[in-house]
């Protein structure tokens, strides 16, 4: 089905996202932070991106507006488990940097699946 861009610095949550989207019949390639997401991003195709907003090297605020620049009409979905301003207030800054879709990691999966697929179809 789709190629799809995870970026996210936690191992774990890199590897239960790949999974769930892999059933879907994805394709996933993995990058630990917005730096080497963006390398990814060039050297591949993707059909949409998912980034974490708190990472290291190259947070995801960062990460969104230089994929952006690269790529304007890529489906982007960012997604945050918290922080000091908390995951609400992250996310909401994601969407005026361009994010076409937000998910608190708290939440179920599926419906980090079903935002997938919603953002697939309207492209």
């Amino acid at each position: 089905m789709a190629h799809i861009l995870i970026i996210e610095d936690e191992r774990i949550v890199r590897t239960v996202i790949k999974r769930f989207l892999e059933k879907a019949g994805h394709t996933i390639i993995e990058a630990e932070d917005g730096k080497i997401g963006l390398r990814v991003f060039k050297e591949n195709n993707f059909d949409l991106i998912i980034t974490d907003i708190i990472m290291p090297n190259s947070e995801g605020i960062e990460t969104i507006a230089n994929l952006r620049k690269e790529d304007p009409q890529m489906p982007i979905i960012a997604m945050s488990g918290g922080g000091t301003v908390g995951p609400i207030d992250y996310l909401d800054l994601a969407r005026r940097f361009g994010a076409a879709g937000t998910y608190q990691k708290s939440a179920n999966w599926d419906e980090l699946v079903e935002l997938v697929e919603r953002l697939l179809d309207e492209r």
